[in-house]
């Protein structure tokens, strides 16, 4: 975790921004999803620290669209 922003790995490839936002918002403000195509991961930035680091701790391993995601 780099500030505000999260590392988000192991992601169904077909994975939209909108259902990666979904998801984070239950633990704060999303200011931004990046997806890198194709690739299986991308970033969520939060709008604080304090929610960053609350999304880490409950989203790290945690199923998502059938697959096991990690945060960092």
């Amino acid at each position: 975790m780099i500030g505000n922003k999260l590392y988000v790995g192991n992601l169904y490839l077909r994975a939209s921004k909108k259902q990666l936002e979904e998801l984070f918002a239950r633990y704060g403000e999303v200011k931004k999803v990046e997806l890198i195509e194709g690739s299986g991961f991308g970033f969520v930035e939060m709008a604080t620290s304090d929610e960053a680091e609350r999304a880490r701790r409950e989203l790290d391993g945690a199923e998502f669209l059938e697959r096991i995601i990690r945060v960092k």
